[in-house]
């Protein structure tokens, strides 16, 4: 990569031992201004991986900003690829400023590229910050709050499932919660799964600082005749009177379903639960089944934000670690202003493609331009849940051959969209 940015004098980028955990946190609690208590720190395992876990450390060896990043493996359309997950970012309130962020971003491009991560991928905590870094808004989920008792169009098969709801154990249901997540999100992009034991633990736990006045942490799951477990539901619900009677809301964390008809049995029962008047449901993909099951869509409040972020780090490694939609010959002009060995015009070409989806090579050519973007943009496409030709016609992408866009959009576009369903 480029040469790095200069970090104010005396300052320097460190890696973090666990035994300096408590230094690490302080960082992150007075940059996102939050605290915890020993009882929930006791119930709440810590994510961190150690050995990818860095900090930015003052003159006086105290620590002014932190990042870590986790080792995913990235589905992305047809495939998966290696990636580096940037998690934890940031910086004491009163160390801002001083190209602090900068020189995090440079280092975790620098060890993810060493470790041969082709991509990086994030949630951001404020949306303007990380397009400067080469960061595209590569896919979208979707919130809904609905009524009790909204109606779902009929599936087959649901009716012969059962649920089971119980309060959330850890011995019993981290392993089917995983083993449903991954089952449920087999084949969509962006669907990360939690690889680690700590991981997997964090998905379900429910220390009581984090109720806000609700039960505890339940899990409705759905099961066939004969026990297989098809779909989950964590939820809790919070407890409402009126003068009219109860309006207890249900708040969904996480929901996934293996097929239509699990989903269907599901919802089926989170929407009628006695004592309630709404559900208020977790991050879905914007192609989730429960939004086509709906009877009366209008009555469905929703709320689509930024899910995951993607940066191109090896380019050629992150284009032909992926599949496309459709057969696609172009030459791509790439800006890389952090990572120069991305710059430049590359050509994009399929080859014969199997069950839908086509594999390409990616080389260096001096053939004339057929499309010309900045690196956020081509991270913004990769999941296949961004049109190259919408960017085109926003301007973000500018067209040298007439089509070319909307070729590459067709080729670059995934027929399931992508999400992950956690933030991590």
């Amino acid at each position: 990569m480029g040469r790095m940015s200069p970090l104010p004098d005396g300052y320097r980028v460190v890696e973090v031992p666990e035994a300096r955990k408590q230094e690490f946190l302080e960082v992150d609690r007075l940059a996102f201004a939050f605290d915890s208590t020993p009882e929930t720190d006791a119930l709440v395992p810590l994510t961190l991986p150690w050995d990818r876990t860095m900090a930015v450390e003052r003159p006086d060896g105290t620590f002014a900003s932190v990042h870590a990043s986790f080792p995913f493996r990235l589905p992305v359309p047809g495939a998966t690829v290696d990636c580096s997950g940037l998690t934890w970012v940031g910086a004491r309130p009163d160390q801002r400023r001083r190209g602090l962020l900068r020189s995090m971003i440079e280092t975790h491009f620098a060890r993810s590229l060493g470790r041969g991560e082709p991509v990086s991928a994030l949630y951001a905590a404020e949306h303007g910050i990380y397009g400067r870094f080469g960061y595209g808004s590569a896919s979208d989920n979707v919130r809904v709050s609905l009524g009790r008792g909204a109606a779902l169009r009929p599936v087959p098969g649901s009716d012969e499932l059962s649920v089971r709801f119980a309060t959330v154990d850890r011995d019993v249901h981290t392993t089917l919660v995983d083993g449903l997540h991954r089952a449920a999100g087999q084949d969509r992009p962006g669907w990360i799964t939690r690889d680690t034991e700590v991981l997997r633990i964090r998905a379900i736990v429910d220390p009581p600082a984090w109720r806000n006045g609700g039960e505890p942490l339940r899990i409705a799951t759905v099961h066939t005749a004969d026990g297989e477990p098809r779909a989950y539901a964590l939820l809790r619900r919070k407890e409402k009177w009126e003068a009219a009677g109860p309006r207890y809301t249900v708040d969904v964390r996480e929901a996934a379903a293996v097929d239509a008809a699990a989903a269907h049995r599901l919802w089926s029962f989170v929407l009628d639960l006695d004592l309630t008047a709404s559900v208020e449901g977790p991050m879905l993909p914007v192609d989730d089944a429960l939004l086509h099951l709906l009877v009366d869509a209008r009555a469905v409040v929703p709320k689509v934000t930024d899910n995951v972020w993607v940066r191109i780090l090896d380019l050629p490694a992150a284009l032909t670690g992926r599949r496309y939609a459709a057969p696609v010959d172009v030459v791509l002009d790439v800006t890389d202003t952090l990572l120069p060995a991305n710059s430049g015009r590359w050509l994009l070409r399929t080859g014969d493609g199997a069950d839908g989806a086509w594999s390409a090579t990616v080389e260096r050519t001096e053939d004339d331009v057929d499309l010309a973007l900045d690196v956020r943009e081509l991270g913004a496409a990769y999941l296949g849940g961004r049109s190259v030709e919408a960017l085109r016609r926003a301007g973000l992408v500018t067209e040298h051959r007439p089509g070319a866009a909307l070729a590459a959009g067709a080729a670059f576009g995934w027929p399931v969209a992508p999400v992950c369903s956690w933030v991590f």
